[in-house]
């Protein structure tokens, strides 16, 4: 009896043994498998953010990285923003981010004209206007004076595309000395991260720069890449003005800007406005902040200057005038120089009371023929969509001396219509006819 019950001793500590070993077994498995999950988890790599997370450009208008082109660095987007903004945490603003080159309807009253209704980027977007006008009057036609308005309204898309294109590549041209151009777009999968010493946009850390040495090629790589420039969400604009500064490179513009702490826009609060510099730089290729001709070697004062000032050094394709009543006001209204007040082309970036728009006339001998300046025609397009045809104006210097007391009123746009005023700085007293519209600017 004592023999069997030790035996079933035996047995009954042979199955806990086991049991033991079983158990034992178990947990090494589990913690095999917690130790291999663990590995995974160290080796597998942060889960990265699409495209749509990092960048708001819409997929369709982000270009592949297989294009070519050299990639942004933390350099470049650093001077870039010092030039432009000033400062390497400030980004561009809602009405900047959104400015596009979008033009009205194709074959209409302005199949010409780009929608430009406000904000700090219609400086930008009214001289490269100007530049489209310049192209559809004068450089596309055989013939230069036989052109009329009725031309611009004949424009379909594919012209619309091409103009753009052509005033785009004019500007980068320019400012690339005209023996080569940066355009820059936007990549869909190269991105720089943020550092501590930036603010990340998602916009210019993807940004992929491509340089060319002959115009034409520019001009046919944007022609190719338009919607970059022109549709809802592409940036446009500042896509533009990013290549602008690219082809003048940033060491000449600190070169071309009398301080080396001058940046090209005005910071305001709610708005970033466009320095004149920066309108030089569009409109000559160099980024002088003044507007007389040549150089000026002695101050008002009759002094040496330590460091000579640079005006515009020749004619622009495109002109400018200014005119500003506050301006006037005070005595401080600027004089444009001869270099700017008569282009090439009879087209005229025209900044008045601090808003820009586009003066031009159809007859290029205008500006070569004194004859032709007896009596002509001018039309104006202020680039917002309140204006509902394009405003024709006759200018009269000949006849009879316009008279500051012609007008009765005592609102003083009624009786010196700033746009008036603003043409009168190019052809001083002239009389002008609106020919059935109401003054406006």
């Amino acid at each position: 009896m004592c023999v069997q019950m030790e035996a079933e001793i035996q047995q009954i500590l042979v199955q806990v043994s086991e049991l033991q070993h079983q158990r034992l077994q178990s947990q090494s498995v589990v913690r095999l498998l917690d130790v291999e999950k663990e590995e995974e988890q160290e080796e597998a790599p942060p889960p990265r953010r699409t495209l749509q997370a990092l960048c708001s450009i819409p997929r369709r208008l982000a270009i592949s990285a297989g294009l070519g082109g050299t990639p942004v660095t933390p350099q470049l987007i650093e001077s870039l923003r010092r030039i432009l903004l000033g400062g390497n945490f400030r980004v561009f603003d809602y009405e900047w981010r959104k400015a596009v080159f979008h033009f009205r309807e194709p074959n209409s009253e302005f199949a010409y004209a780009l929608k430009a209704d406000g904000g700090g980027a219609r400086a930008i977007q009214m001289v490269v206007q100007a530049r489209i006008i310049k192209h559809l009057l004068f450089t596309q036609q055989s013939t230069s004076d036989g052109q009329t308005l009725h031309s611009l309204t004949e424009v379909g898309r594919r012209e619309q595309d091409r103009a753009l294109a052509a005033a785009l590549s004019d500007s980068l041209w320019l400012a690339g000395q005209e023996a080569s151009a940066t355009v820059t777009l936007v990549t869909e999968d190269y991105c720089i991260t943020s550092h501590l010493d930036n603010k990340l946009d998602t916009f210019t850390e993807r940004l992929q720069l491509f340089t060319f040495s002959e115009k034409d090629a520019i001009t046919n790589f944007i022609l190719d890449h338009i919607q970059c420039f022109q549709e809802e969400g592409s940036h446009g604009v500042i896509l533009f003005l990013y290549s602008l500064i690219c082809s003048r490179t940033i060491e000449r513009l600190r070169q071309d800007l009398d301080s080396p702490t001058s940046y090209l826009l005005h910071l305001s609060p709610g708005s970033s406005a466009c320095r004149q510099a920066l309108l030089n730089l569009l409109l000559t290729g160099r980024a002088s902040p003044h507007l007389f001709n040549g150089m000026r070697h002695f101050g008002q004062d009759g002094l040496p200057l330590q460091r000579p000032l640079q005006g515009v050094l020749s004619r622009s394709d495109v002109g400018y005038l200014r005119w500003s009543r506050e301006e006037m006001e005070r005595g401080a209204l600027p004089q444009v120089g001869s270099m700017l007040k008569t282009p090439r082309f009879p087209v005229w970036v025209c900044s008045i009371n601090s808003s820009c728009s586009v003066l031009f006339s159809a007859t290029r001998s205008l500006l070569s023929d004194w004859k032709a300046e007896h009596l002509f025609q001018l039309y104006y397009y202020c680039g917002q969509s309140s204006q509902t045809a394009t405003a024709r104006l006759t200018v009269d210097t000949h006849s009879h001396h316009w008279e500051a007391s012609s007008r009765d009123g005592g609102d003083p746009e009624k009786r010196f219509p700033s746009l008036e005023m603003t043409i009168r700085t190019k052809w001083d007293g002239a009389v002008i006819a609106w020919n059935g519209t109401s003054p406006f600017y």
